[in-house]
């Protein structure tokens, strides 16, 4: 046991020891400079700039916009980039720039939160775009020893910020990287999925976030005073979203926006990152997490518009990882909660594609042949694919089918009747999982739904033990026949891969010898591969809701997003579907009313039944790899 504790200690002082090693080499061979960059209608943007003190050679740009601070402020204040892998940028001799945008922080101006981009800007009128080009262009006259190339890249809301840079198309802008890039806060990203309003993010992001800022500060936001912290209590006892407006006040902006927008109007769809996507000169990287809780919509869907709307564009590549959101930019990818990958996948990235990415275009170093138009890692079987195009070419969809009995399988349903159902209540929603949590898990990507599976208000269904490795890439299609007692509904449906019940991971990061043999028990684990939301209103279209006649038997068919994982021979597949994930989503109040604007007592009990006849067959399109 003390040999285990003697390496542990040796890898943690030598850790140490590299870091500071890296800390002194930065602060040595970088100055940093703050400055305030005016826009074309006089605002000025606050930016954070780490030049190297090397003038032998010019140096790129690597440019990122955030609203989150380009903290620490001061000259003589260091971020401490030496604990990640940006340091290998500094290495590299890059001047790295962060910029306060418009109306946060350090920054002049108004905050817009999803500002639309306008392809027709005149004069001095602004977007996100022109203030990226307005930087860019600053940066390229005003830096000594520049090289003229600039990248830029951005994870989450950075990301967003990103995909506008890429829009702004400034001669210099060589290259650009929206990493899990908010893209649609409607259909997929953070605030809804499919309509669904994701309220546990959404309060908690917009209760401290959306504060305003009156002027330019260092200071952040105070957070909101919850009285519990356990989520799940504190969001049921809130009952409504008029509640949680009046704990919000009166001050926050766009969370009464979110309140009248309750459809997919005018107004949401201005603020679709993919209307950037168009005529884009720079190279792009588009980056993703297959198990990203927050934004893991807008990579694939913003990646495949730049592909629709530049035909023969030379460097498109989207890169999805087995990660939680921003986790490709940690230290750690080798697994996400309970569910491990074999590998380090995060540095597997850093060190093969992004940083290689960057150095060819910005600096004209290396070769960037091997990098994929799509670079998946495939869960389950835990190894990168490579593929021509996404979707790939050699799936095939093929539709697996509930049966009776909690049954599915491959084979359409013979009999005449049959159909399972449940009583959804909303006073007793369905957690989105099993554990006490204060903030939102970002791990219940892959998290055990055991706990779910024996709850009467969840429908399971899993096929007999796999004889053979089924891997899907692509978007499964949930195609479910349905009839409800009530006017509304939602449908949440889960694709899940059931573990062996003897199945166990090797020790890992032991620190005893008596554990050294022992495994981590995985036996039976209900492992989580892609779950959505659907508001069944919006089953016809989202811009124009329609309520549910009870008892009439109707179709609900929407898309999961993207994913790529293989269900192992000796697994088992299983599809739950259940009608609230709280408090992840909202509770639909089972009528066809204002969600928005109802009262407690608006929230009624719905009689769920889900068919699976001949006559009306429901069923999971899966994309199947061979």
């Amino acid at each position: 046991m003390k040999n285990i504790y003697l390496l542990l200690l040796l890898a943690i002082s030598t850790q140490a020891i590299c870091q500071n090693a890296d800390s002194v080499w930065i602060v040595n061979n970088y100055t940093k400079k703050e400055v305030t960059i005016p826009m074309r209608d006089g605002i000025k943007l606050f930016t954070s700039i780490y030049i190297p003190k090397d003038n032998q050679e010019k140096h790129p740009i690597l440019l990122s916009r955030t609203p989150y601070s380009c903290a620490p402020y001061g000259e003589k204040a260091f971020a401490s980039v030496w604990n990640g892998y940006l340091k290998n940028y500094f290495r590299e001799g890059y001047i790295m720039v962060t910029q306060d945008v418009r109306g946060r922080w350090m920054s002049e101006g108004e905050y817009v939160n999803i500002r639309p981009f306008n392809p027709n800007k005149k004069g001095t009128e602004i977007d996100e775009a022109s203030d990226s080009y307005d930087a860019i262009d600053w940066l390229i006259k005003n830096l000594p020893n520049n090289n003229g190339n600039v990248g830029v890249f951005g994870i989450s809301y950075p990301g967003f910020y990103s995909t506008m840079a890429a829009a702004s198309n400034h001669p210099a802008l060589k290259a650009v990287s929206p990493q899990a890039p908010v893209t649609n806060w409607f259909i997929g990203d953070d605030f809804h999925h499919n309509g669904a309003f994701f309220q546990l993010d959404a309060f908690g992001f917009y209760s401290g976030f959306g504060q305003p800022r009156p002027k330019p500060t260092t200071v952040g936001p105070k957070e909101f005073n919850y009285s519990s912290h356990d989520n799940y209590k504190f969001h049921l006892e809130a009952g409504n979203l008029k509640n949680l407006s009046k704990f919000m006040g009166d001050s926050i902006a766009f969370w009464k926006e979110l309140m009248v927008h309750p459809n997919y109007d005018a107004w949401w769809k201005a603020r679709d990152a993919r209307n950037a996507t168009k005529s884009l000169q720079p190279a792009m990287l588009w980056v993703g997490g297959l198990f990203d809780a927050e934004d893991c919509w807008g990579a694939w869907n913003a990646y495949l518009a730049a592909e629709q709307n530049n035909p023969g564009k030379a460097f498109n590549k989207i890169v999805e990882g087995p990660w939680y959101h921003g986790q490709w930019a940690s230290n750690d990818g080798t697994h996400l909660g309970n569910v491990q990958f074999g590998s380090n996948t995060s540095t597997w990235y850093q060190q093969n594609i992004e940083i290689p990415f960057f150095n060819y275009f910005l600096k004209g170093k290396g070769d960037v042949s091997k990098i994929a138009e799509a670079s998946v890692f495939i869960s389950g079987a835990n190894e990168w694919k490579t593929f021509n195009q996404w979707p790939p070419v050699g799936k095939t969809d093929q539709a697996m089918y509930l049966q009776a009995d909690g049954k599915l399988g491959w084979n359409k349903p013979v009999a005449a009747q049959g159909f399972s159902e449940y009583l959804s209540d909303p006073a007793k929603p369905v957690p989105y999982t099993e554990d006490v949590h204060f903030n939102r898990s970002r791990t219940y990507m892959t998290d055990d739904q055991r706990f779910a599976a024996r709850r009467p208000d969840v429908l399971v269904f899993q096929t007999e033990t796999l004889t053979e490795d089924v891997t899907i890439a692509g978007n499964v299609v949930a195609d479910i026949m349905t009839s409800i007692s009530t006017t509304d509904a939602d449908f949440v449906v889960k694709i899940i891969d059931v573990f062996p019940d003897d199945l166990g991971y090797n020790a890992v990061n032991i620190y005893a010898e008596e554990d050294a043999a022992k495994i981590y028990p995985m036996g039976g684990y209900q492992m989580l591969v892609r779950g959505e939301i659907f508001r069944g209103r919006f089953r016809k279209s989202f811009e124009t809701p329609s309520a549910f006649v009870p008892g009439k038997v109707e179709q609900v068919k929407f898309e999961l997003p993207s994913l790529a994982h293989a269900f192992k021979k000796g697994h088992r597949i299983m599809v739950q579907i259940q009608s609230s994930w709280f408090p992840l989503a909202d509770r639909n109040p089972q009528q066809f009313i204002d969600i928005y604007n109802c009262s407690n007592k608006d929230f009624v009990k719905s009689n769920i039944k889900v068919y699976h006849n001949n006559q009306f067959a429901s069923k999971i399109v899966l994309p199947v790899l061979k």
